[in-house]
């Protein structure tokens, strides 16, 4: 980024509450600076120890990339651009 430009800011929810057998949405949100726009959002799940697992790539142009896991369970909430990275996650 060209010097004195910040970078925009991600907006997540520190905790959702999710009803066992009902689909869920995980947002996730960048405000974007000017000129800018996201290429990529990466979902990863935190594990024991600390280790993560990826879940799943929103790509702007490859669409999306399920892991195995999670095939037809994670989909996007919204068409478009990524500034808007929520998912949502299948019963």
């Amino acid at each position: 980024a060209p010097a004195g430009v910040g970078a925009g800011v991600v907006e997540v929810e520190r905790s959702v509450t999710a009803v066992l057998g009902q689909d869920v949405v995980l947002p996730c949100r960048y405000r974007a600076q000017e000129q800018e726009q996201v290429e990529q959002v990466t979902w990863l799940k935190r594990g024991p120890g600390g280790r993560s697992a990826e879940v799943a790539v929103l790509h702007r142009q490859h669409g999306q990339h399920v892991q195995e896991p999670y095939a037809g369970r994670v989909l996007r909430r919204a068409d478009g651009a990524l500034e808007d990275g929520a998912i949502v996650l299948r019963n």
